[in-house]
């Protein structure tokens, strides 16, 4: 696609149109899937039916919620040195994750009979949550781009992190969660190695899936797909986890109607470190590491951006202080606004990427 594309030119489409297009592909593939694994889409146990639940209560509840954070004045505060398009994204309301991912949850967790797998992961979204929604708090009260600390927030990440690790150590056999399945049957055993791996997991999701937000519905329909994907993949071996998968995805599209371009409303990192955080925690109980690794291409890729950049940067420095860049700016996305796409364009773009490694890891997680 040439990089000097106008907004009016290639992908000719509104956020409303885009968001549509993903909804209904998204519901086409939960009937394919459940098709292929003998499952009725009416049935509780399918992932159609808590998908279009959740996308159904958290489009709604979202209609009572962003106004009440507009009238908290609870306005995202713009980075200066970002795109200048976004500026007048400011005051645009911020921490739409307090009603969506709480949607999810308690859908999952009723419907799967408080399944204990399902309350873990649950726990661990929440907490997740909690950390992005003190970094909103602290942005919003200071208003200033700038929330906790990171050495702050990444230690909190990492505390909660550890905690999850021991609840798997205390309540998981020791060879089975130490085991990396991989393609074509093979499977590499860590042993303890297994417990710092699954830090990093975590970790290293919560924050990609958080870079990854910075665009009109970019980070909620990306996610969106990967967890539809993740939650077929680990059918088999859960059923509650796959309903907690479902219902995060239908969420995070319910959540789109009022994140879609322009956007009315924003996740924060309450809703960004929360939603990679489930990614990775459903992942490491159902052995999925694999899978989740090419599933989640997108934030990968995003978070390859920017530490290429930074490491280029700090290559090139030259004598007054000051090096070359990569990029025009980091992450990927906001480089190819800057070379003339717009965001819409993007989203289409990544929104279909996303789909291709989606299908691609839930059938590599299946050889």
């Amino acid at each position: 696609m040439d990089a000097k594309l106008s907004p009016d030119q290639g992908l000719n489409i509104t956020g409303i149109g885009l968001v549509s297009c993903l909804g209904v592909g998204l519901g086409i593939a939960g009937l394919i899937l459940d098709g292929m694994a003998n499952r009725m889409p009416w049935q509780a146990d399918s992932l159609t039916l808590p998908f279009l639940l959740c996308a159904l209560i958290s489009g709604t509840v979202g209609y009572w919620v962003v106004p009440w954070l507009q009238a908290l004045k609870a306005g995202q505060v713009i980075r200066e040195d970002g795109p200048q398009a976004h500026l007048k994204k400011a005051g645009t309301p911020t921490m739409g994750g307090i009603f969506f991912i709480p949607v999810a949850l308690f859908v999952a967790c009723v419907w799967s009979n408080f399944a204990v797998d399902v309350l873990a992961v649950s726990a661990l979204t929440l907490s997740y949550g909690f950390i992005g929604w003190i970094d909103d708090w602290q942005i919003l009260r200071r208003k200033s781009n700038k929330g906790i600390s990171p050495p702050m927030k990444l230690g909190l990440q990492v505390g909660f992190a550890a905690l999850f690790c021991l609840w798997l150590l205390a309540t998981k056999d020791f060879s089975n969660i130490t085991s990396i399945s991989l393609p074509f049957g093979l499977s590499l055993s860590l042993g303890v190695l297994f417990f710092p791996l699954a830090g990093f997991v975590l970790v290293a999701e919560s924050n990609a899936t958080n870079l990854t937000d910075g665009i009109d519905g970019l980070a909620g329909g990306t996610v969106a797909i990967a967890m539809l994907a993740l939650g077929a993949l680990v059918a088999p071996e859960s059923t509650g986890l796959m309903i907690f998968c479902a219902s995060v995805s239908g969420s995070c599209l319910g959540f789109l109607a009022h994140n879609r371009n322009p956007a009315r409303v924003f996740m924060g990192d309450t809703g960004s470190l929360a939603l990679g955080g489930a990614l990775a925690a459903v992942a490491l109980l159902t052995n999925s590491l694999a899978a989740l690794f090419i599933l989640s291409g997108i934030f990968f890729i995003e978070t390859l951006s920017v530490m290429a950049q930074v490491s280029y940067y700090k290559a090139t420095k030259g004598p007054d202080g000051k090096g070359k860049r990569l990029f025009k700016m980091a992450p990927l996305h906001h480089h190819l606004e800057l070379s003339g796409w717009s965001e819409l364009q993007v989203v289409a773009v990544f929104y279909a990427v996303g789909a291709i490694l989606a299908i691609a890891g839930y059938f590599l997680g299946k050889i």
